[in-house]
C-alpha cells in the first residue's frame, strides 16, 4: 500500500492505472514480467552484438564535456569502431580510457610517434582545449598506446545523449523513469 500512496502523492496514480495490475491473475502478471525480461535481454544482446561488429567494448558513447566543441557538443551520441588493423592517424577522434579513471575521454589525435621497436604511440588534445592531454594521462605517461583506445568516432547523432547526462546528474530522476517504464511494461497488456 505504501507504493500506491507515494504514487498518489506525486500524481502518478492517474498516469499509471494500478487497478490493471490488481485485476491481473498470476498467469498474466507472470507473462508481463517475462515480457519485461525479454525486453531487457534483447537490449543486452543488441549491445553485445554491436560490440562484436564494431570491435569496441563500448560501441556507443555520449560526449560529457565541451572539450571537443565545435566538432562535438555535450550530449552528442558517438558511434565507435575499433579495428586493430586500421592504424591511428593524426586527426582521428579517439575515445580512450586512462588507468584508474572510470570515464573515457573523447579527444583528437594531434601527434603520432613510432619508437625504435615499431610501437606506435600518440598524443591527444580536445579541440576546445589550449594544451594537449598529458596532464590527463596517468602520472609519468607521456603518450597513449593502442591498448588505451576504446574506439574511434565514425558517426554521431547530436544531443541524443542529453537524456543520459540528465539521468546521471539526477539519479532519483533516473530511478523514477526506470520505475515508470517498468510499471508501464508490466501493466500494458498488448
Amino acid at each position: 500500500m505504501a507504493i500506491m500512496d507515494i504514487m498518489h502523492r506525486i500524481g502518478l496514480d492517474s498516469v499509471i492505472p494500478l487497478d490493471d495490475v490488481k485485476r491481473m491473475d498470476k498467469r498474466q502478471l507472470f507473462y508481463q514480467v517475462l515480457n519485461f525480461g525479454m525486453i531487457v535481454s534483447s537490449a543486452l544482446m543488441i549491445w553485445k552484438g554491436l560490440m562484436v561488429l564494431t570491435g569496441s567494448e563500448s560501441p556507443i558513447v555520449v560526449v560529457l564535456s565541451g572539450s571537443m566543441e565545435p566538432a562535438f557538443f555535450r550530449g552528442d551520441l558517438l558511434f565507435l569502431t575499433n579495428v586493430e588493423e586500421d592504424p591511428i592517424q593524426v586527426g582521428d577522434i579517439c575515445v580512450f580510457k586512462i588507468k584508474d579513471r572510470e570515464i573515457p575521454i573523447v579527444h583528437r589525435v594531434i601527434k603520432v610517434h613510432q619508437d625504435i621497436d615499431g610501437n606506435v604511440k600518440f598524443l591527444t588534445k580536445g579541440d576546445n582545449n589550449q594544451i594537449d592531454d598529458r596532464g590527463l594521462y596517468s602520472p609519468g605517461q607521456m603518450w597513449l598506446r593502442r591498448s588505451d583506445v576504446i574506439g574511434r568516432a565514425r558517426g554521431f547523432v547530436p544531443y541524443v545523449g542529453m537524456v543520459t547526462i540528465v539521468m546521471n546528474d539526477y539519479p532519483k530522476f533516473k530511478y523514477l523513469v526506470l520505475a515508470v517504464l517498468g510499471l508501464f511494461v508490466l501493466i500494458h497488456r498488448e
